[in-house]
């Protein structure tokens, strides 16, 4: 298993309940062959620049240790969620 890290953006006009919906989705996913290490939810920013009219977005960073197709599969589910603007995951080498 390697070391991973994951941030996604949700959308602001997402209500806080289906926010928590939406992490306990992810966090089940990774759990499902992987181990969470450290989990954030920085709650609301501004973005870097304008994403399809949007100016903030709610962060939430991960840090978690899983299998390529635990990864494979997360990316996958991030990919078609509506609600998430960007994701990024990375390889942690540290």
């Amino acid at each position: 298993m390697r070391k991973y890290e994951v941030m996604y953006i949700i959308r602001p006009d997402v209500e806080q309940e289906a926010v928590q919906a939406l992490v306990e989705k992810f966090q089940g996913i990774i759990q499902n062959g992987g181990e969470i290490t450290k989990h954030d939810v920085m709650g609301k920013r501004r973005l870097a620049y304008e994403i399809n009219k949007i100016r903030d977005g709610i962060y939430v960073l991960v840090n978690f240790t899983a299998t390529p197709e635990v990864v494979a599969e997360l990316e996958r589910i991030l990919k078609i969620s509506d609600e998430v603007i960007r994701y990024l995951i990375t390889k942690d080498v540290a």
